[in-house]
């Protein structure tokens, strides 16, 4: 890599690292550390397609803009970790985004569940930004520059992200009773999920340094996670583990007619220019 290139992984304010700063520096990631940015990407990507159908749709209006910028944030993580992948295979952001089956994604089950309603997207929310947030504080140390580099830019959005969450969490427990009632059946159909994004395998063991160990994160997840129930007078739902199998392509029925939706255009019209 070139100095010239080298410093596109350079974080400096007004300085963040973009998807196309990736595309255009000389770059190579072996195919493990492709496998892992796609798995980072593809949850970020089918995350923002969920948050997106609330636009329009949200409880109120300023919530309708709160949920299009986090999901804006999230197609953006989404294309520079999906940028980053494909330079491994030579393949480009729209490339993995459009021209992949359902058992290519890597994402976890969690993201593409259907939003239901707003408490179960606020519960939704409020697990996967907790756990993005620890994910990225902890990339930033990454042996690998420009995982770093765009974990040091996700961080800051996510913990955004995450405060507002919880803000909603607190709002929906300790409001009326059906706004609680709401909040508790969105936390107990989203439970089942938590578990499989701190599951460590051999490709995470084998990036040592580069990859973060799920695992690692769990600890300090709950401890965030139950300071926001205890303020709120909630307790975690004791409920049976989902079939996970994410990372490896095994998804639900749920993502393959997200996809669908997603992909018809660019595959209808490949190669069209806008």
């Amino acid at each position: 890599m070139s100095e010239s290139n080298a410093s596109a992984t350079r974080i400096t304010p007004g300085n963040a690292l973009r998807p196309e700063d990736i595309a255009a520096a000389d770059l190579k990631p072996g195919e493990a550390v492709g496998e892992y940015a796609l798995r980072l990407g593809d949850d970020a990507l089918i995350l923002a397609q969920r948050l997106g159908w609330w636009i329009s749709r949200a409880p109120e209006l300023e919530e309708d803009v709160a949920l299009g910028n986090i999901a804006l944030d999230q197609m953006g993580h989404a294309r520079s970790f999906l940028t980053y992948a494909g330079r491994a295979w030579d393949k480009t952001e729209d490339d993995l985004a459009y021209f992949r089956g359902e058992d290519e994604f890597r994402s976890c089950h969690l993201v593409e569940q259907p939003d239901g309603d707003f408490a179960r997207t606020i519960a939704r929310q409020l697990v996967v930004s907790h756990y993005q947030f620890e994910l990225y504080s902890r990339l930033m140390d990454s042996a690998d520059p420009t995982l770093a580099a765009i974990a040091a830019k996700a961080v800051k959005e996510v913990d955004y992200h995450r405060d507002h969450a919880g803000q909603w969490v607190l709002r929906l427990a300790l409001g009326t009773d059906e706004s609680r009632r709401r909040m508790i059946a969105g936390l107990t159909l989203t439970w089942p999920y938590v578990g499989e994004l701190f599951e460590d395998d051999a490709l995470v063991a084998n990036l040592d340094g580069v990859a973060v160990r799920p695992s690692a994160l769990r600890a300090s997840f709950d401890a965030q996670v139950e300071a926001i129930f205890a303020e709120a007078e909630l307790e975690a739902p004791e409920v049976p583990a989902a079939v996970g199998g994410g990372r490896f392509g095994r998804h639900s029925e749920h993502l393959g007619y997200l996809l669908a939706e997603m992909q018809v255009l660019a595959r209808e019209h490949p190669g069209a220019t806008w």
